[in-house]
C-alpha cells in the first residue's frame, strides 16, 4: 500500500515537473517571438526615420537650388530693369536738353523778328517809292515771291515747305506749308495789288477820286481773295484755309483800317490776309506745332514702351506670386514632416524602454497590465 502511494505521488511529481517544463518553454518561446517581432518593427521605423531623413535632405537641397535660381532670375530683371531705366532716363534728359534748345533758339528768333519788324515798319514807308520799279505786273509778283520764298526758307526747315507745288486740280501754288493733320497742307500765295493802292495814294483829298480808287483796291483784292478761295482750298487734299501773302506792309495796315468789309469777305471765304510781320509770326506759329507734333510722335514712342515694361512687370509679379505659392507649400510639408519624424523618434524612445534583456528572470516576464499601442507609419496621429 505504501509503495503504492509513493509510485502515485512520483507520478504526480513527473508530471508537475514535466507540466513545469512545459509552461517554461511556451514562456521561452513567447518571449522570444515578441523581441523578434520588437526588433523587426524598430527597424523598419528605423529605416522610415533614415528615408525621411534623406528626403528632408533633398528637400533642404531643391530649397537651396530653387532659391538660388530666384535669386539669379531676380539679380536679371533687376538688372534689366535698371538698364531700361536708364536708357529712358537719358532719353527723357535729352529730349529735354533739346527742348530747351528749341525753346532758346525761339527765343532768339522772336528777337530778331523784333528787329526785324523795326526794320519793316522803316521800309514800309519806302514801299510806296516801289512804283517805278514795279509797275510791270510780273516784275510784281516775282518781288512777292521772293520775298514770300526768303521769309518761309530763313523760318521753316525744309522738311516743312514746297514751293511751286501742283494741286490735283491742275493750279500751281507759289508755297505749301507741310502741316499734319488737323489742319493740312495750307497754300501761300502772293499778290501785290500797288496800281489800285498807289491810285488810292495819290488821289489825295479828291473824293470823288478817293472813292473810285477805293473801290478799284477793293475789288481787286476781293478778286485775289476769290480766286484763292475756288484754286487752292481743295477738299481732301489742302486744309480748309489758305494764306495771301501782300508783300507790303502799307497795303496791309491801309486794308485794315479802311476795308474792313474785304477782310470780312475773306475770313468768311477762309482765306487769311498776312504782312511780311505777320507771315513771320504765322511761321513761327507753324514751327512750333512742327515741332510739337515731332514731340508728340516721340511721347508716344516712350508711352508704348512704358506700357511694354508694365507688361513685362506684371508678369514677372505673376510668376513670383506662383513661385511664393510653391515656396510656401514645400515649407508646409518640411514642417509635416519634422513633426511625424518627431513622433516617429518619440515612439521609437518607448518601444527602446519597453525592450526586455535576454538575463531578464522568469517571473519579469508576466504580462503587464497595460501595453504601449505601437502604430505604424501611415496610421493617425
Amino acid at each position: 500500500m505504501d509503495v503504492t502511494i509513493l509510485d502515485n505521488t512520483g507520478l504526480v511529481l513527473g508530471v508537475g515537473l514535466a507540466l513545469l517544463a512545459a509552461l517554461i518553454a511556451a514562456v521561452w518561446v513567447v518571449t522570444q517571438r515578441t523581441r523578434r517581432e520588437n526588433m523587426d518593427q524598430m527597424a523598419r521605423i528605423t529605416d522610415m526615420a533614415e528615408a525621411l531623413a534623406r528626403q528632408q535632405e533633398d528637400m533642404v537641397r531643391q530649397q537651396s537650388m530653387l532659391s538660388g535660381a530666384f535669386q539669379q532670375s531676380q539679380a536679371t530683371v533687376n538688372d534689366r530693369l535698371d538698364g531700361l531705366g536708364k536708357r529712358l532716363g537719358d532719353s527723357l534728359h535729352q529730349q529735354s536738353e533739346r527742348t530747351g534748345q528749341s525753346l532758346k533758339t525761339l527765343y532768339e528768333r522772336l528777337a530778331v523778328i523784333d528787329m526785324a519788324q523795326k526794320n519793316l515798319t522803316d521800309l514800309s514807308q519806302q514801299m510806296v517809292g516801289l512804283q517805278d520799279i514795279l509797275s510791270n505786273k510780273q516784275a510784281r509778283g516775282a518781288f512777292g515771291e521772293i520775298q514770300l520764298n526768303d521769309l518761309v526758307t530763313a523760318t521753316l526747315p525744309p522738311s516743312a515747305y514746297a514751293f511751286q507745288v501742283s494741286l490735283a486740280n491742275g493750279k500751281r501754288a507759289d508755297c505749301l506749308l507741310k502741316l499734319p493733320n488737323p489742319p493740312g497742307p495750307i497754300v501761300i500765295d502772293a499778290k501785290f495789288p500797288l496800281e489800285s493802292y498807289q491810285a488810292l495814294r495819290d488821289a489825295g483829298s479828291d473824293e470823288a477820286a478817293k472813292v473810285a480808287a477805293g473801290r478799284r483796291f477793293a475789288q481787286d483784292v476781293k478778286t485775289h481773295v476769290v480766286a484763292i478761295s475756288e484754286k487752292y482750298i481743295v477738299p481732301g487734299e489742302t486744309a480748309e484755309s489758305a494764306l495771301m501773302f501782300l508783300p507790303s506792309e502799307a497795303v496791309y495796315a491801309e486794308l485794315h483800317a479802311n476795308f474792313l468789309n474785304v477782310v470780312e469777305e475773306s475770313y468768311r471765304r477762309r482765306v487769311w490776309i498776312v504782312s511780311p510781320t505777320t507771315l513771320m509770326a504765322t511761321l513761327n506759329t507753324v514751327r512750333a506745332v512742327l515741332k510739337d507734333s515731332r514731340m508728340r510722335e516721340q511721347a508716344h514712342v516712350i508711352q508704348a514702351e512704358v506700357q511694354k515694361m508694365m507688361e513685362d512687370v506684371g508678369r514677372l509679379d505673376d510668376r513670383v506670386g506662383k513661385l511664393q505659392t510653391h515656396f510656401d507649400q514645400a515649407t508646409k510639408d518640411i514642417r509635416d514632416i519634422r513633426i511625424s519624424a518627431d513622433k516617429i523618434s518619440k515612439r521609437g524612445d518607448k518601444i527602446e524602454d519597453l525592450q526586455l534583456s535576454d538575463d531578464s528572470p522568469a517571473e519579469d516576464l508576466a504580462p503587464a497590465q497595460s501595453q504601449p499601442n505601437l502604430r505604424l507609419m501611415g496610421s493617425e496621429d
